[in-house]
Formats: C-alpha cells, structure tokens, sequence
C-alpha cells in the first residue's frame, strides 16, 4: 500500500539513515519558514518554498552550486508536485525545467538527483495541455523535455534508466485532452527510439562484419537498452505507430541475427508486446498491416538462426488476430498451413520443431467453436482443404519430420473433434498401416496420433478404418490386438452400443475358446485368449464415461449382463464396478460443471438436460444393482472390497428414497438378527472364526459397512434408528471392530446436510452414548472414538459446555497413545476443544460426573479450558501428568497470543518445578514444553525464568536414556540462538558450561562450513518449512535445524555425516578393469550403485606378479600397512622364482642370486618353521595333507603360500574369506614366492588353500 504524501512527510521528519538528515533538515527548514509567514502546509506552499531553494542551489549559468541541498530540494519537490495543480505546474514549467536542465543534461550527476529531477519532469509533462505540447522542439517546452527523457531512458546506469522509463510511460499513458487518442509525442518518441535502435544496430554489424569482438560486446548493452525502450514505448502508447511498423520490424529481425541470445529474446519480446498490444479494439486495425510486413520479412528457407523466431511472431500475430476476428482469421488458415508446413521438409531440427509448434498454435487458437458446432457451407470447405493439407503431410517428402507431422496430427483430430470423420480418414489409415509395420520406429508416437483419433472421431470409426481381424481374421491381414491397449487409454464419450454389438461377442468368442480346453493345460494360445478377454471388458469404463446413448442402451438385458459376470468372473470385477460407478460420476460431473452449454456440447456433446436424463435412467435400475452389489460384496475379502463400496456408494447417491428406505430397512434387519446370533455364540466359537485369517469376515462386520455408506443419504426420519443401532453396539466389548465400525458412523454423517442438522438436534443424547460407552472402548478404536468425540464437540451448543470437562480427561490421556494417527486426533481434538471455550458459552457443573447437583454454572472462557487441563497434573500416576504436560503443551502453542501474561507466567512456573522430578516420563514431556516456550513464547516471558530453567536442564543433561543428552542440547541451542550464549552460559553452573563451550564451537565450526560452501543455509527465523513434519507443533517440539546427535559432544565426523545426509547419497558406477562401461547399454543400470563398491581382490594368475611384503628375517608380513617400508623389505618374484626383469639363479654368485639362495634356505620345504607355542615343525606337507615326496631334486625353491586377504581371526582365504586346515575347496600353492606347482613338467594353478599365516 503506497503512503500519502503527509506520510512521505512525517517519514522524512524522523530519519533512520545517514543519508536522509540532509531532508529532514532541508525540510524543517522549509517549514519553519511556512509557518513564520503563515502560509498553511498546503502542497502549493511547499512547491513555492521549495522553488525558491531549487533557484539557489541550481543556476543554469553555473550550474550545480550546492549538490547536498540541490539533491534534498529535488527529492522534496519530486514528494510534492503531483500534488500541485496543474495549471501552477503549467505556468512555473520554464522555471522548473531551466532549473533541472543543467541536473539532466550533466552525464556525471549522480543518480539520486537524477531520479528526483525524472520525478519531477514527469509531473510537469503530465500536467501539460495540447498547445503546449504543439510547440517544436527547438523552443523551451514539453517536446525538448521528452526528447532529454528519451536520452536517459537509454541510460546505462540502471535506476536511472528505469526511472525515466517508468516517466515516460506515465506522459504516454496521460495524454492531453484532444480529438485524438494518441498522445502528441507518441510519433516523436517512436521516430526517436527507432532511430537510436538502428544506428546502435547497424554500428554492431559493422563492428560483426569486420570481427571486432570488443567492439561488439560493448553495443550489446546499447541494443538492450534501446530494445527495452521500444518496447517501453510500444506498451505505453496502445501500440507502434502504423507508419513506423514496418522500419522497425525490419530492424528487430537483423536484430535478431545476432548471436546473443538475451538480444535476440529481446526483439522477439518487443514484436510480441507490439503484437499483444494490438488486442484491443482500438489499436486492432494495426494488426494487418503489422502481419503483412512481417510475412514480407521471411528469411531464408534455411536460415536456423532467423527462422525460428520469425516463426514464433507469426504464431502470436495470428493468435492476437483470431482475437479480434476471428472468422476471417479461420478462412486464412488453409494458406498459413501452406506456408508453414513448408518448412517442415528443413534439414534442421529447430525450424521442424518451430514450425510444428506455430501448426499446432494455429489449430488451438484459430478455429472457433462455431465452426464445430454450426458450421456453414465455407467452414465446411476451409475444413476440408485443412485436412487435405494434413493428410499430405504424410507424404514422403516429409519422411524427416515425421516425428513433429505426428504432433501436428494430434492437434489437428483435437482442433476437429467429431468432424475429423470422415475428413482425416486417411490419416487413420495411414498412421495404423505404419504402425502395423515391425520396422517402425515411431510405434509410441503413432499410438498417440491414434489415440487422439479415438478419442475424437470415436472407436467406431477407427475399427471401421482399421479392424482387429481377431475373431475372424481375413487372409493376409494380421490380427491389431495392439490397438486394444490405445482403446482402453483414449476411449471417451462414445456410444456404449458399439461396445455392445463390436465387444461383447468378440469377448464371447475369446471365452469360448478358453472354456473349450477345459482342464487341459493351458497353452500359450489359451492364456493369450485369456488376456483378450481381460483387455477387451477393461474397455467398459471407458465405454462408460459418458456415454451418448445411455438411456437406449443400457436396459435390462445389459443390466442383467452385467450382474452375472459380477458374480461368474471374479477377476473382471474391478473393471465393471469402475464401469458402473463411471456411469453415475461422470454424468454428475456435468450437472455439477459451471461452464456454459455451448463450452459442454462442445467438449461433451451431453447437456445438463442429458445428464439428468441419463441419471433418472440409472435410478430406475440402482436398486436391482445394489442388491447384486451388496450380494458380490459379502461375497469378497475384505483387501479388495474397496472398489465394490465406491460403486455402491455411487449407486447410492441416485437411488429413489423409497427404494434407499426399503434397502436400508433390508440392512438394518439383517444386522440386528446378525448381532443376536453373534451374542449367542460361545468363547469357543469366536476363536475357532479367529483362527482362520482368509476366511470372509462375520455378517455383522459387512452389514456395518454397508450402513455406514447409506447413511450418508438417508433422510432424517432414520438417524433415530442409526443411533439405535450404535448404541446396541457400542458398549460391546467381545468384538473390537464392530465397536470401531459403529464409532466411524457419527464422521461419516457429518459430511451431509441433514447428518450435520441430525447431530446438531440429537447431541445430548449423542454426549450421553459417548460418556458410557468410555469404559467398554477397546484400545484398536480409541482413533475412531476421538473422531466421534471431534464431531459433537464441533456440533456442541454454546449453552451445554459441560460435555467438553466430562470427557476432558479422556482426550488428555490419549494424547500419550502409542498411535500416531490417535495421538494426532487427540491433538486436534484438544485444539477444537480451545477454541469452542475461547468462544464463551455456559458450563453446566452440575451435569458433569461426579460433580454435586448445586455445583455452580461457569463462564466458558480460554483460561478456563487451560485451568481444566492443569487438573491433571495433580494425577495420582507419572502417565496422567505426563499426559496433562503434553495436552498443556499442545494447547499453549496453538492459543498462546490469546492467553494472558499472567496464565502463562504461571505455567512456566509450574513446569519449572516438574523439571526437578525424578521421574523420568515427566521430565521428558516438560521438555517438550520447555522447547515450546523457549520457541514461541515473547522473550519478556522465558528471560525471568532462565535463572532456574537453566540449572534444572543442566541436572538432566548427564541422562542418556530416552534421548535426553541431545534434546537438552538442542533446547540450549535455540536458548543461545535467541537470549545469547552468555545470558546462558551465566545461568548455568559452572561444572556444566562444557556444554555451552561444545555448542558454541559446533555453531561457529558450522558456520565456517557454511561459509565454505559445505553446508546448507540454516531455517532459523526464516519461517521455511521442512516437509518432514505434519504441522508447526510437530516441527517446534520434534524438529531441530540440524540432525540431532545423541551425543552432547559434537564431532567433526558427525557433522561431515550430516552433511552427507543434506546433500544427498552418492552414485558410483562399477566397471570392469579390461573395458569401460557403456551407459548407452540397457544394462548399465545394473552397475550403478548407491553405495561405495569394494574390490574384491582375485587371485594372481600365474602370468601376473606377487608382492609380498617380508622383514629382514625374510619372514612374510599378512595384513602390513602400505607405509611401512622402512620396516620391511619388498621383494617381488616371478614364476621361475627370481625377481621381474633378472636371470639370476640361487647360488650364482651374485648378489640378487644370494638374496634368492637365502629364500630359498628360509622358506623351503624342508626349512625350519615355528608354530604356535613357538615349536619348531617342518612344511613337508603335500596338499593333502601327505609327505610330499618330489623327485625333481627342487627342495629349497617350493614353499607354500597362503593367498587372500587376512580376516578379523587372523585367517587368510580366498576372496577375503579365512581358509579351514585341507577343506574340501580349492587351494593355492606358489613355488618360491609365486610360482604354481610343477608336477610332471605342468603348472597345476589352485592347488590348494592353507590357514591363516603368522600371527
């Protein structure tokens, strides 16, 4: 809401900023001087005075003389002159304009004064008349002052130039009053921002052409600006000027040549704005013109860069001009299409993609509804040349832009509705031979041409086109059950009869064949007949969603149809109760739609006439349906009832009263005669139907749901035997969930008219059904009985109050129930409760339980409700106070700016000293309300109770049980967020402030994280909620800014996790070592994982190298870190049992020999080992566990290696797994430190496997 002038004033008067003193002087100043003369403070004294001080501070000889009083006099007088008269403003204009010359024409004034000085320009120039504006420009009057305005609007410091444009808009859009509707400086600022666009244009395609990048660059921002300008002007003034149209469209199309994109965007936007403002009557005969030089403009037929959005200005041109006339608009249609499909045959993709889409815009916006619905001889014939030209787009020569041709289809049956037949017949049939076709590729989007061809033409029309050859297939023609799934998807307000004649026999047929194999085993062919069969009845809703004959073909003999396959065919249940309710909704749909009859028959064909027809017509058959309904009903589990009770709930809502009446009377009878034998039965009996969990729920649990889906439309004269029925069964306690069947019934009436007047009427005698049946309530029911409770509160007369304490302590103590959904419907409850007190109203003391009969009457009032509340924390157990804390809690947060100071001081104090108690299930619930109150309660309320809040936390901050330790520190941490860490932290004792210390330094560790990057913006004051909780109560008691640790001390670790956790998990892709993963394979999605891989090791082939760490005693070191080499000595061996890259034998006499004589001493096979209790033993074992008797003479180079990696027991195995003593599995063998086996000159690879190595 923008302030008055007096307002600007008095915020002056007491300045908040450096900058604005220098006014709030200036200003006092000019006022004192008003009122020393006596002047008044009228806005023409301040203009006066403030002219006097502009003459002082500006001189047009020397110009700026005193910039701080010249920049507060021009923002003063900017306050006051539109509030000036406007012949004063006429006759001062000189004056001011030669004061303000030297501010505008000086490029280094500061744009504080200049937007001031653009202010107060604007004024005079709106306050100008027609002679004055008839003065040339060479003379000192509003042309010259427009034409400065021009220059800054053009101006390359951005507030400048907005504030002139912004003043310019305001002196066009404010003409002077004159014969003529145009403003006289409209050509004028036209002629003078054309001229300045083409000469930056043409300047920056020189600077293009002679590749002056820098050059260019520095123009782009001009062309902006100038652009902005034109489009300024254009919008200002209803429009370009006839006359200037087609230079500057000329302009903008070489414009948008260039390779900036912003520039380009930029022209497009100022011929759209030009095009949009010509939507009027007024500026409308503009448009043709406007379209003419436009069409003359075309670019090349190859032309990328150009053609696009030349394209996209002739899609909105003729969208404004189907605006404004539209019958002449729809006759052009024919040779628009003509001229913009041509460049469908382009070779590139973005002028295939720009023409489609101006098709498609021309098709939507360009054909009226008339022609549809009344079309004369000419619609007719423009139709028809429409779909000719559709139909040869289809040709080869558009084979490239099939994809964008099918698009244009689409649109095409949708824009023809039910004249697409017989018009685009040849559409039909050329898109189902291409996709009958295997080599097709465009399968998906030719079922999309069809599927708009089904939905508009109708199915009929296309089977004729394109039958399914499935009953009986004609030579040479493959069956089209491809076409089955389009139908079901697109199938929409059509004649049931087709389904009827076409459908019902094929699906006879399919049956047939199927019952003839009998208990056969079913073959391929049979099991395809049986998926026929399912496609073709999940075609009935669609069928049945509004259907144009209804009254004449759905009689009895589909009713009875209809009945028999519901109760035979169990699985096409699903599908013909959609179809039925479909029937009923889609008709009350139209009855219920706000459109207009013309828009209904246009998009429906069914007038709400129709649909009425249509829905007397089910009603004469809902009864005969409701009882097959009800039967298949019983007759089904109870997992998948849920789509039979939708459509009897459907049924329901069209049935006659008399026959509603009749039916729930059937129910009711049954229901009670169910319930007499249920008492009847023995302990024994009950359990035997528990034990079995398939087996059908009792009678009485399905009559319950059936009456509780007609009550809904019963007619008052039955609520009384409905709440018969609810208190026969409510005080039940042998079956829990009739019990909670019976409570859903007062919720379900609420959402009627006559339910709401009904409980409204009968609410005493619903309170007293409620108050004894609280002691029979089964635990499985408390959310439906909360629910119930909800509906008489909300219905509760002002006067009978006393309902809300009698079951006060009931609501209270469920809001600790384990259900969440109970706990959440006792909060609400709680809430409902608070505000039907906060109402007023009377509290009848005397009719609450346990109250004596003289108690007295009471005021309903909000701390009354809290003073109720409060009761509970004198409970006798820990549950009930905790309870009461809870509800307390809950009800200060929703009510706490309607409660005194005073209640609320006192329960802060009261939770204060619950803070001290023992027990630990209060001490938690005190702290829900502690963090409440620290977060919503005013500041002046917690600070007081620091002192003794803080020392009563810090005595349960060692309490790691229940979470404690971390809700104790996030409470502290919203404290030092608001009262700041040293109030608290000297509250606190001194043994306990490494808390406060930790808490501190996790903040300014964040902090830095944050400013680093690593860590998201915090939600603290920001009000941005997180969708992790339900409500604000949830997120104020449950939430916290971070993820709680359950630690008091944070670790950097924990902090990096969270961050992890914000961010996102990461994606890391397994590839295999000998090539890389190809992402464009269908299976490379089964080498993304969420989680990191581990690289399971494998086993070195004989070929690859073996590095084995050893120490100085040439004893092998399993499971060494990679760091520490100098401890150890890498040696690395090949498979003759030298290193890589020598020759050198054991023996030889040279030094890599001696390294390898000294191996072979110490690890072969007759070498000395320890083993465990440090015995010597020698490793002359074979794999079997034999003597290993070799005759090759090699004792000395063959030692036993153990392969894999350690495991936590110390045991090395394949593939990281310990190994047992000579198991069954596959075992390695090296010889030296590497090499396999040699039995009989071959190399046995995975000998063996050996145990764990040293420990």
């Amino acid at each position: 809401m923008s302030l008055s002038w007096t307002e600007r004033l008095d915020k002056i008067r007491s300045p908040k900023l450096q900058n604005q003193r220098e006014t709030a002087v200036v200003l006092s100043a000019v006022e004192d001087t008003l009122k020393d003369q006596n002047h008044g403070f009228a806005p023409t004294a301040y203009f006066a005075a403030l002219l006097a001080l502009l003459g002082q501070s500006i001189l047009s000889s020397k110009g700026l003389v005193n910039k701080e009083l010249a920049t507060s006099v021009v923002y003063l007088l900017d306050l006051v002159t539109p509030h000036v008269p406007a012949p004063l403003l006429r006759s001062r204009f000189s004056q001011i304009l030669t004061n303000l010359a030297p501010t505008l024409t000086n490029p280094e004034a500061e744009a504080p004064l200049l937007r001031s000085s653009l202010g107060c320009l604007e004024s005079l120039l709106v306050a100008q008349d027609a002679p004055a504006w008839a003065l040339p420009q060479n003379q000192v009057g509003p042309r010259r002052a427009t034409a400065g305005l021009l220059t800054l609007a053009v101006d390359h410091r951005p507030k400048v130039r907005k504030r002139a444009q912004e003043a310019l808009t305001q002196v066009l859009k404010s003409p002077p009053p004159s014969p003529s509707l145009d403003h006289p400086a409209a050509d004028m600022c036209a002629e003078t921002a054309l001229r300045s666009l083409s000469e930056i244009a043409s300047a920056a395609g020189k600077n293009k052409k002679n590749r002056s990048q820098d050059n260019e660059e520095q123009q782009q921002p001009g062309l902006i600006h100038a652009l902005q300008l034109v489009k300024t002007i254009a919008t200002a003034s209803g429009g370009w000027p006839s006359k200037k149209i087609e230079p500057l469209c000329e302009v903008l199309l070489n414009v948008s040549k260039s390779n900036n994109e912003y520039l380009t965007m930029a022209a497009f936007e100022v011929f759209e704005m030009i095009i949009t403002g010509m939507a009027d009557d007024f500026s409308s005969s503009k448009l043709p013109r406007l379209m003419e030089v436009i069409s003359e403009l075309r670019p090349s037929q190859n032309d990328s860069q150009l053609l696009p959005p030349w394209i996209a200005v002739i899609s909105r041109g003729y969208d404004v001009s189907a605006q404004v006339n539209a019958e002449e608009t729809f006759q052009k249609l024919p040779e628009l299409f003509n001229l913009i499909s041509g460049f469908l045959t382009s070779s590139s993709h973005n002028i295939r993609i720009s023409a489609s889409e101006c098709l498609i815009s021309f098709l939507a916006n360009c054909i009226p509804a008339n022609v549809i619905l009344e079309p004369s001889i000419y619609d007719e014939k423009t139709l028809e040349k429409l779909g000719k030209v559709g139909t040869d787009l289809l040709s080869i020569k558009y084979q490239a832009a099939w994809m964008e041709v099918f698009n244009v289809l689409s649109a095409l049956f949708e824009a023809f509705r039910w004249k697409s037949a017989p018009l685009l017949n040849d559409v039909v049939k050329t898109v189902g031979e291409l996709r009958a076709n295997d080599s097709f590729i465009g399968k998906k989007e030719a079922d999309h041409v069809l599927g708009k061809a089904i939905q508009n033409m109708g199915p009929e029309a296309v089977l004729d086109i394109l039958p399914l050859n499935l009953a009986k297939p004609k030579a040479g023609l493959g069956g089209r059950a491809w076409l089955l799934p389009v139908l079901r998807e697109n199938i929409r307000n059509t004649n049931l009869a087709h389904f009827r004649s076409e459908f019902v026999p094929l699906s006879e047929v399919m049956f047939q064949r199927v019952i003839d194999n009998g208990e056969a085993e079913k073959t391929m062919e049979i099991k395809i007949f049986e998926t026929l069969v399912q496609q073709i009845w999940a075609l009935l809703p669609a069928y049945c969603n509004l259907p144009l004959d209804l009254p004449s073909t759905f009689d009895q003999g589909f009713a009875e149809l209809i009945a028999n396959l519901l109760y035979k065919q169990t699985e096409l249940r699903p599908d013909i109760c959609k179809a039925l309710q479909l029937l009923v909704d889609s008709n009350k749909e139209i009855l219920g739609s706000e459109a207009d009859e013309q828009d209904l028959v246009l998009f429906s064909r069914v007038t709400k006439a129709g649909a009425q027809k249509n829905i007397d017509h089910l009603a004469g058959y809902s009864g005969n349906l409701l009882a097959v309904l009800f039967n298949v009903y019983s007759q089904t589990l109870p997992q998948y009832r849920g789509y039979i009770l939708q459509c009897i709930n459907a049924y329901l809502s069209v049935t006659p009263e008399k026959e509603l009446l009749e039916t729930f009377t059937r129910v009711t009878t049954m229901l009670e005669a169910s319930l007499a034998e249920l008492r009847s039965q023995t302990q024994a009996d009950k359990q035997k139907q528990k034990s079995f969990t398939d087996k059908m729920p009792p009678t009485s649990h399905t009559l319950m749901d059936l009456i509780i889906t007609i009550s809904l439309y019963l007619p008052r004269s039955c609520f009384s035997t409905l709440f018969s029925l609810a208190a026969l069964i409510l005080p039940e306690t042998n079956d829990p969930q009739l019990q909670k069947k019976a409570y859903k019934l007062l919720p379900r009436l609420a959402t009627s008219p006559n339910g709401k007047v009904a409980l409204a009427d009968r609410n005493l005698e619903l309170q007293q059904l409620l108050l004894t049946s609280a002691a029979s309530a089964s635990a499985s029911c408390r959310r439906d009985r909360l629910a119930a409770i909800s509906v008489i509160v909300e219905h509760i007369p002002q006067d009978s109050l006393h309902f809300i304490p009698s079951i006060l302590s009931e609501v209270v103590i469920s809001a600790k129930e384990v259900n969440e959904k109970a706990r959440t419907a006792a909060f609400d409850l709680l809430v409902l409760m608070g505000n039907k007190m906060s109402a007023g109203g009377t509290i009848v003391q005397a009719h609450i339980p346990h109250m004596p009969a003289d108690a007295p009457i009471a005021q309903a009032s909000l701390e009354e409700y809290f003073i109720m509340v409060s009761a509970g924390l004198a409970g006798s157990t820990p549950h009930v106070i905790s309870a009461s804390i809870t509800a307390l809690t809950r009800i200060l947060y929703d009510f706490r700016a309607q409660l005194s100071e005073a209640v609320i001081e006192d329960l802060v104090e009261t939770m204060d000293l619950f803070l001290t108690s023992n027990n630990r299930e209060i001490v938690r619930s005190v702290l829900g309300f502690v963090k409440v109150a620290v977060i919503s309660l005013p500041e002046k309320l917690v600070r007081p109770r620091l002192e003794t809040l803080v020392p009563g936390l810090m005595g349960w901050s060692k309490e790691h049980k229940a979470h404690f330790r971390a809700k104790i520190k996030h409470i502290f941490e919203r404290m030092i967020r608001r009262f700041g860490a040293e109030l608290v932290e000297g509250w606190c004792p001194e043994e306990d402030r490494k808390l406060i210390a930790n808490i501190r330094k996790t903040r300014e560790r964040r902090k830095r994280k944050k400013d680093a990057g690593g860590e998201e913006e915090e939600d603290a004051g920001e009000g941005k909620r997180k969708g992790k909780f339900e409500s604000e109560f949830d997120e104020a008691v449950y939430g916290s800014d971070e993820d709680d640790s359950s630690h008091a001390a944070g670790s950097g670790s924990d902090d990096e996790a969270r961050t992890r956790r914000r961010k996102g998990g990461q994606t890391y892709i397994l590839e295999e070592e000998e090539e890389p993963l190809d992402l464009l394979d269908r299976k490379a999605f089964g080498n993304i994982s969420s989680t990191k891989p581990i690289r399971i090791r494998q086993p070195p082939t004989s070929s690859g190298k073996s590095k084995v760490k050893m120490d100085l005693d040439g004893k092998l070191l399993l499971g060494a870190q990679e760091n520490d080499d100098d401890e150890a000595i890498m040696l690395d061996f090949g498979e003759d049992g030298k290193k890589p890259g020598d020759g050198k034998e054991a023996g030889d006499g040279t030094l890599e020999g001696g390294i390898n004589a000294y191996v072979d001493a110490i690890k072969g096979r007759d070498a000395v080992k320890r083993g465990r209790g440090g015995r010597l033993k020698f490793s002359n074992k074979r794999a079997g566990h034999e003597m290993d008797v070799d005759d090759n003479d090699d004792v000395g180079k063959e030692i036993r290696e153990k392969r894999g990696t350690q495991n936590g027991r110390g045991r090395v195995g394949q593939n990281g797994r310990g190994g047992g003593r000579g198991g069954s599995g596959p075992k390695f063998q090296r010889k030296g430190l590497g090499v396999g086996k040699v039995r009989g000159g071959r190399v046995m690879k995975n000998a063996g496997r050996g145990r764990g190595g040293r420990r």
